[in-house]
């Protein structure tokens, strides 16, 4: 059977809806990195396969949804590539030198992240208290990567409070983190400065400390069922309390784009 191959130009525009920014170059780029592998006609021009076309979808997905650096991004397309019988040193993905030492904890704290990031996109109607988003720990450089935000802006949100560096780790960035920083880069990039977005750190301990009032007595009995009531209580509050917020919010801003 005849597999149907494609020039650059051919995959360029089957691309090219979903990912604006893909070029010849970046597929040039792609190549040279070693995360895809095209075969070449006797005078030396690429051609794609079909499984190419969606080796770079993957790619692209996963630096535009996920901002996984490419080392991430090889590791992963290796481990596909050895589950899948074939050879990661030898079946393009990993061609050449073998993964960097690390490149296994990235891929594990990648798709760890990965995890915050779909979960998050879920929705909200997972328990706020019932696990902690992720055990993940990132660096400066990992966490701008993971997020699409640069240093200054990560410094700022720092600053502000809105991210949070932990104490005597070396990894200073969490899961909480990634989900406060990603829902920060869509208002920044909406107009909003980091000092616009410190008053939703304020909203919320305000809000922590009238909750306080009516959960304090239940975690001071320090038994189990006791804690257990607390979150229950806690969850109950969030929830009524972001339904609340949201009604407001969408009669006030009715009331303010018709004018009254």
């Amino acid at each position: 059977m005849t597999t149907t191959a494609f020039t650059i130009g051919e995959v360029l525009n089957q691309l090219k809806h979903d990912f604006e920014d893909i070029s010849i170059s970046k597929i040039r780029f792609l190549e040279s990195e070693g995360l895809i592998y095209p075969d070449r006609t006797e005078s030396g021009y690429r051609k794609f396969t079909g499984d190419d076309v969606d080796r770079l979808r993957f790619i692209l997905t996963a630096q535009r949804d996920h901002y996984l650096p490419l080392k991430v991004i090889r590791e992963q397309l290796d481990r596909v590539d050895v589950e899948a019988g074939g050879d990661a040193g030898s079946n393009g993905a990993g061609r050449g030198a073998p993964p960097a030492d690390g490149a296994a904890s990235d891929g594990r704290r990648a798709a760890e992240l990965v995890q915050v990031l779909e979960s998050a996109a879920g929705g909200g109607d997972e328990s706020l208290l019932a696990a902690p988003p992720s055990a993940i720990a990132l660096s400066l450089r990992e966490f701008c990567e993971a997020t699409g935000l640069d240093v200054a802006e990560v410094r700022a949100l720092k600053e502000f409070g809105i991210v949070g560096e932990r104490e005597g780790e070396p990894l200073a960035f969490d899961g909480d983190d990634v989900l406060a920083a990603r829902a920060a880069r869509e208002l920044l990039r909406l107009g909003l400065e980091p000092r616009h977005l410190r008053m939703y750190r304020q909203f919320v301990e305000r809000e922590l400390a009238l909750f306080e009032q009516l959960t304090t007595p239940l975690l001071r009995q320090r038994n189990p069922e006791a804690r257990r009531q607390a979150t229950r209580q806690l969850e109950k509050l969030s929830s009524a309390t972001g339904r609340m917020k949201r009604a407001l919010l969408a009669r006030t801003l009715r009331a303010y784009v018709h004018g009254g």
